[in-house]
């Protein structure tokens, strides 16, 4: 099957999004309940995080290794993330839909989240770690970025019990639709 970038990007503007199952065959699949990052005072993390952050051992960066973070992504045991769906993050980054926000440590990318912006929705995909840490320090970061660029929400689709520790919340459909409907009224920049 063969997805255009617009169709794509009318996909997700409209609450879905493409994953792979078992057999690597894409589709488009939507939540009932969709998981969102508080971008307000609900977003929290452990004390220890604080300590590392304060550490300052990782930088921060944008696209600056966007395939490694897709591989880094997919690179699991069981993964939606067919080579199909890599080649159509490389599409949405080479047009300036997808990004990488990362961490490294020294010249070694440390973790990362990928995400798809639009308007002012950031809709992430996966994350990943090679340090420990780097996931969590990529995400205490991105919410900063997201914050200060105004972004509406970020969506991590489903819940699980490492985004509950950031404050990760669930809302209903509607409450989504009402949501994704004022972000895509913003034209906000992660760069």
């Amino acid at each position: 099957m063969k997805y255009d970038i617009a169709t794509i990007i009318q996909g997700y503007a409209q609450g879905y999004f493409l994953m792979a199952d078992e057999n690597h065959v894409l589709g488009w699949y939507a939540s009932r309940v969709r998981t969102l990052i508080p971008l307000d005072k609900r977003f929290r993390y452990p004390k220890s995080l604080q300590r590392v952050l304060n550490q300052e051992r990782f930088t921060v960066a944008i696209n600056r290794d966007f395939k490694a973070v897709v591989a880094g992504c997919a690179n699991r045991e069981l993964t939606w993330i067919s080579p199909e769906l890599e080649q159509i993050y490389w599409e949405l980054y080479q047009t300036g839909w997808a990004y990488s926000f990362e961490t490294w440590q020294g010249d070694e990318l440390a973790g990362g989240i990928l995400g798809i912006v639009i308007g002012g929705a950031f809709i992430g995909e996966s994350m990943f770690y090679r340090i420990p840490d780097g996931s969590k320090v990529a995400m205490v970061k991105l919410v900063e970025r997201l914050r200060q660029s105004q972004f509406v929400m970020f969506d991590a689709q489903m819940m699980n019990p490492h985004l509950e520790r950031f404050g990760a919340y669930a809302v209903s459909d509607d409450e989504y639709q009402v949501l994704l409907d004022k972000a895509l009224q913003r034209s906000c920049f992660l760069l």
